[in-house]
């Protein structure tokens, strides 16, 4: 196994489960904070069409890699301001 799976593997036993998302980010103007929007489709019950859903989370970014159009995943972890409940875990992809 490697150490990266070790890793995760043991963040998983210590916290517990954690929530990821992966999404676009929309905004990178503020100090260690980027903005995710993440779309989802959900089939509406009485029409049966799927209807999308856009949700923005503010994520923590300590090294302000992220940048506008970047596709990244988050993972939750403890609150770190008013808004912010979530920290930046990889670049998934980099913006043109």
């Amino acid at each position: 196994m490697n150490t990266e799976a070790q890793e995760t593997q043991q963040e998983e036993s210590s916290r517990g489960r954690q929530k990821t998302r992966e999404g676009r980010v929309v905004s990178a103007k503020m100090d260690k904070t980027a903005v995710v929007e993440i779309t989802t489709q959900k089939k509406h019950k009485q029409y049966k069409k799927y209807v999308k859903r856009t949700q923005k989370y503010y994520a923590h970014d300590e090294t302000n890699q992220c940048q506008e159009g970047d596709f990244i995943r988050i993972v939750e972890t403890r609150p770190m301001s008013k808004q912010k409940r979530w920290r930046v875990q990889e670049v998934i992809t980099k913006a043109l």
